[in-house]
């Protein structure tokens, strides 16, 4: 009698999520090893090489990871770092509502999992078509492009290159915009509204929108479209950017001098948000929930709230599905 053999039908495509990457412990050593991979991209910092090499280990990498370490230790849960936990809570809920026929793989810009291990996973689900679906709602050089870079990178190596397409960007997506004014409205329901809301972005240089990077722009259009949803007054709320690097001039304006002047100006409650981010992490929880919380009511503010992001809400999960469903017409 021959043995029988199940076999397990060729997925039609896979999906690799994408997020920027995380150390993998809050330790000073750990930090130093993820930041060494991050900053040395010429997508996040575009200084000429050997002066970079001289400022980024020379000074950057002795210094800044001990007070960095000190951050991710004061958000660190037991899954690891919040980035990490709720992408791979993310990855399952998408992977729940997809179903079996469509593996999904994770995967970090820097540090791991890497692109080769995730390419793997699939490539050993007998994926040939792949969607690249960066977490990053809005398109930046310094983030949806270091994906595209960091993809070709392993993909260098790959004797069997699959089939690709990209979702480069969701910042004006209806479900996007829906899911944010959800979370909105129910934070507002359980505690009250406040009279200002702040919606706060990752900046970048302002050179770097001089030369055509679209990320500030669509990072405004992302907050007038969640203050029209909101049905809020222009005196109502403000686009920001927060998490300046170096002395050169980025694009404003700053979300902590705006929470200070804020401040000084005796302003009751602040409520801020952070729609860059598809998951909570240290530029969410420490950063806004923390510093800038200082900051605001140091110089005199009153209560401030912040509202978590988007993470494994259902909302969330539906949208990324249908981004999924809306770029994979035909395969």
């Amino acid at each position: 009698m021959g043995v029988f053999v199940e076999t397990r039908p060729t997925p039609s495509f896979g999906v690799l999520l994408v997020n920027l990457g995380t150390p993998k412990a809050p330790t000073a050593a750990a930090v130093r090893e993820y930041l060494a991979e991050f900053l040395w991209d010429k997508r996040v910092v575009d200084v000429p090489r050997p002066l970079w090499w001289l400022i980024l280990h020379g000074v950057i990498l002795r210094f800044r990871p001990g007070r960095v370490a000190k951050g991710y230790a004061s958000v660190w849960t037991d899954e690891g770092s919040p980035l990490m936990a709720i992408s791979r809570q993310q990855q399952a809920a998408l992977q729940q509502l997809l179903g079996p026929d469509v593996p999904v793989s994770l995967a970090m810009t820097y540090g791991e999992p890497t692109m080769e291990q995730a390419g793997l996973e699939l490539r050993r689900a007998g994926v040939e078509k792949m969607l690249v679906l960066p977490l990053f709602p809005q398109n930046s050089s310094s983030t949806t492009a270091a994906v595209h870079d960091r993809l070709a990178k392993g993909l260098s190596r790959c004797p069997h290159l699959p089939e690709m397409r990209w979702v480069s960007h969701y910042h004006d997506h209806p479900l996007y915009i829906k899911a944010l004014a959800n979370s909105v409205r129910e934070y507002w329901a359980e505690h009250g509204q406040g009279d200002r809301l702040m919606m706060s972005f990752h900046g970048i240089p302002q050179r770097y929108e001089d030369r055509g990077d679209p990320y500030p722009g669509q990072c405004r259009a992302t907050a007038a479209a969640l203050a029209a949803e909101l049905e809020l007054s222009e005196e109502q709320w403000i686009c920001s950017f927060q998490s300046r690097f170096g002395r050169e001039e980025w694009v404003k304006p700053y979300t902590d001098h705006t929470l200070e002047a804020w401040g000084k100006q005796g302003l009751q409650r602040v409520d801020v948000i952070s729609p860059a981010f598809a998951a909570d992490c240290l530029e969410t929880l420490e950063e806004l929930e923390e510093e800038n919380r200082d900051n605001f009511k140091n110089a005199g503010g009153g209560d401030y709230h912040y509202i978590p992001c988007l993470n494994t809400r259902s909302d969330h999960i539906e949208l990324l599905a249908e981004l999924v469903r809306q770029h994979t017409q035909g395969w």
